[in-house]
């Protein structure tokens, strides 16, 4: 296994780095969170105009052809900047299995526009009703030729601006359909969410929706596996997403300590001050190992599953401890909101417990080995 990126990844993580660094500033985000949706549109076209929301899409579609691994590098960028776009939503969980396993005519409608940033694509995958989202509670039940959902889908993220959202639900007889649902349709309440970390979310209420069999993502013998497929790359997604932001926060760290001084010497000059960020340091090289072995292994299709618990559980627990670290050796300016460094900690604490937290991911890992059964003395 070659963790070296190659020309072309590292062109577009470069690429992408300028972008990000040169529109996303701690005052351009006070400008934005200022506004009523905290979505910077100016951002997002500048992002589609370098064709970095095609990274993941066929050429055919106006994408750049390459992968599940680049789009985590772009995704690891937008985290070390905590940039207010959608690229999370729209790239990893409406994009990417649009992709895979859509109809010609559903690829033709929406690709493009996603490419050209001219619509913004969800999922939802959490429910309130439900722990395990491989297990919707969400139904479809059969009307004539089409469906009608019935459940409530919270924290949708994107989902106020979401021209579509990807619903997966269980039919009647069982099996896990994965629906298109066009949010302005009949039956559809959407309610804005406010979550740790800002950004934009929203409940998504569905009374008697209905959707044809042109709406349908794939088809419901393939249902269950194209929802834990979907789940497998929003899960690793995150993870590179947290790898941005826990690498930053401890830039940003490492640069203060040097510069704040203490006793007329630099507070990172302390014994203390060097254990602490080194056990971060620590954490986020262990988060880096695990999140491109991990999406190494999707891009290249082969099974992952546990590799994605270990990264989760990295992402989360590490990258708990690297924002506390941060904000602890920052002092009491880490948690001023004039200080970028709070949105850091609001990032990490929402990944931490989205789509499994370190707990679960230990338990996850607990339950297939208990399964695998010990081996005979």
């Amino acid at each position: 296994m070659d963790f070296s990126f190659s020309d072309e990844q590292k062109d577009l993580r470069e690429l992408a780095r300028q972008i990000l660094e040169d529109k996303v500033s701690n005052e351009r985000l006070k400008q934005v969170e200022a506004q009523d949706e905290i979505f910077d549109a100016d951002l997002w076209q500048e992002l589609a105009r370098s064709n970095l929301l095609g990274a993941a899409l066929p050429e055919a579609f106006g994408g750049t052809g390459f992968g599940y691994f680049e789009l985590c590098l772009l995704l690891q960028e937008i985290g070390r900047t905590v940039a207010p776009v959608p690229a999370y939503a729209s790239l990893v969980l409406g994009a990417l299995p649009l992709a895979e396993f859509g109809s010609d005519a559903q690829k033709r409608e929406w690709l493009p526009r996603v490419v050209d940033g001219s619509a913004v694509l969800s999922a939802g995958l959490v429910e309130l009703e439900a722990d395990d989202p491989m297990d919707p509670a969400t139904t479809a039940k059969r009307d004539g030729d089409g469906w009608r959902l019935e459940g409530r889908k919270s924290l949708v993220p994107a989902g106020l601006r979401a021209a579509r959202i990807l619903v997966p639900a269980r039919s009647d007889d069982g099996r896990i359909g994965v629906f298109l649902v066009d949010p302005e349709s009949a039956g559809v309440e959407r309610t804005p969410q406010q979550c740790t970390d800002r950004q934009p979310y929203c409940q998504l209420a569905l009374s008697g929706t209905a959707v044809t069999e042109q709406d349908l993502v794939g088809d419901l013998d393939r249902g269950s596996e194209i929802l834990a497929w979907l789940l497998d790359r929003a899960t690793v997604g995150l993870c590179a997403v947290q790898l941005g932001v826990s690498e930053r926060a401890l830039e940003m760290t490492a640069a203060y300590t040097s510069e704040r001084r203490q006793f007329d010497r630099p507070v990172g000059s302390f014994q203390a001050v060097h254990q602490r960020a080194a056990d971060a340091y620590v954490n986020v090289e262990a988060m880096r190992l695990t999140t491109w072995e991990t999406a190494w292994r999707l891009a290249q299709g082969k099974n992952a599953d546990e590799a994605i618990a270990i990264a989760k559980y990295m992402a989360a627990d590490g990258g708990h401890f690297v924002a506390y670290a941060a904000q602890h050796l920052h002092g009491g300016i880490g948690i001023d909101v004039d200080y970028s460094l709070h949105r850091y900690w609001s990032w990490t604490t929402q990944i931490e417990h989205t789509l499994g937290s370190g707990r679960a991911q230990i338990a996850r890992l607990g339950a297939r080995l208990a399964k695998r059964g010990m081996p005979a003395a």
